[in-house]
């Protein structure tokens, strides 16, 4: 078998609308992207984007890795800060906070933390090109 038979391919178009705005599209889905150089508030730019992309490999690698686990939940938020540098430019650092409402014991949530920054694809393709790290809690 080939190597690229076992590997996964990713497809995203996008195309900018007008000087405010682009739509990136996916499979069935569609996103509107803040390609406006004011800024615009009804869309995600660049920098959230990458923020939103961390925070959906974290929650997917959460969906994986609990029934693996055994580990029961109510509920999970991700809270994310980025900051970025000017020159060059670049996300120099990525802080989180995964929230948790779960009965589970300290060791397991502990666990579930090691799992998503162990095995996921987007947190480990940005950990190595900037600071990415945060903490695991449980919801009160």
């Amino acid at each position: 078998m080939s190597d690229t038979a076992q590997k996964m391919h990713f497809h995203v178009q996008a195309q900018r609308v007008d000087a405010h705005g682009s739509l990136a599209h996916c499979k069935e889905a569609k996103l509107e992207l803040d390609t406006d150089l004011a800024g615009r508030k009804d869309a995600f730019n660049p920098a959230e984007l990458l923020l939103a992309a961390v925070s959906a490999c974290m929650l997917k690698g959460i969906e994986r890795v609990t029934p693996m686990l055994n580990f029961e939940l109510r509920s999970v938020e991700i809270h994310l800060h980025g900051i970025r540098q000017d020159v060059p430019p670049k996300m120099e650092s990525i802080n989180y906070e995964i929230i948790v409402d779960t009965d589970e014991p300290d060791r397991k949530l502990e666990l579930l933390h090691n799992n998503v920054r162990k095995y996921g694809t987007v947190f480990n393709t940005v950990a190595p090109g900037t600071i990415l790290q945060g903490t695991i809690k449980r919801k009160h």
